[in-house]
């Protein structure tokens, strides 16, 4: 699906725009970070917390998540070492793909009161960061079965050289930008 559209569609199209003459100068997605932070009182209070947030973002991906824990510990954000803080999934070749043809044809439109994504989202090295307040905008979570709606950050790297290439290049794969800058 994305894949076949990036071979058929994006790679022509870019090597034209910018004059390539190779197909490997054309930026390509290398892997997607999708990563929840672990809210420490509902950690504390209810054990299952970090468990329901393992599910969810295993059935959003399809891929079993990697618990992070803290460096070190943070007395003003009552830290200590080796404490859970956030769950993250590294997407890589088709479930990549699956993920990020979801992502832009089902979870973007279904995103309240969404009027594209700003350009600002873009970082110099060509990396898009997207976050997003509720989970059940994803097809796979039941909202009436969700204890608590948590947000969720979806970082798409890209070998991009530029901002502008990138910027080009995700205009290509279909992604909603906003028109104006603020």
């Amino acid at each position: 699906m994305f894949y076949e559209k990036y071979q058929k569609e994006i790679i022509p199209k870019f090597k034209e725009k910018y004059g390539f003459t190779n197909s490997m100068m054309v930026p390509k997605i290398e892997k997607v970070l999708v990563g929840v932070g672990i809210n420490r009182t509902l950690s504390e209070k209810n054990s299952d917390y970090i468990k329901w947030l393992k599910e969810s973002l295993r059935q959003i991906t399809g891929q079993e998540p990697v618990t992070t824990l803290a460096k070190k510990s943070i007395s003003n954000f009552k830290i200590r070492e080796g404490l859970p803080v956030g769950l993250k999934v590294t997407l890589r070749r088709k479930r990549m793909y699956d993920f990020l043809d979801k992502l832009i044809n089902i979870v973007l439109s279904r995103t309240r009161d969404f009027r594209g994504i700003s350009p600002k989202s873009i970082d110099k090295q060509g990396n898009l960061s997207l976050g997003f307040r509720e989970q059940i905008i994803f097809p796979e979570i039941n909202a009436a079965e969700a204890p608590c709606v948590h947000g969720l950050r979806v970082s798409i790297v890209t070998n991009a050289r530029d901002k502008k290439r990138a910027k080009d290049f995700f205009d290509l794969c279909g992604l909603p930008f906003s028109s104006k800058e603020k």
